[in-house]
């Protein structure tokens, strides 16, 4: 398995969240939930590598403790 890519790594990043936040418009909290879920479960599918997967996981808990412990 190779290494996560960690750093800015999309074609178009603006681009990109411009289409993301869109597909969000009109949704109530539960459904931009439930899109995000199965946008993750895609994803993940396509990634296929569960040890990467797992990496990811522990990447993005990591990055929430690191954003929980800045003061404001």
């Amino acid at each position: 398995m190779q290494d996560l890519i960690l750093t800015p790594n999309i074609d178009g990043p603006d681009d990109f969240y411009a289409e993301l936040i869109a597909a969000h418009d009109g949704l109530s909290k539960e459904e931009s939930d439930a899109f995000n879920a199965r946008l993750i479960l895609i994803l993940a599918n396509h990634i296929g590598d569960r040890a990467a997967l797992s990496a990811a996981l522990a990447a993005a808990k990591l990055s929430q403790e690191d954003t929980t412990a800045c003061p404001d």
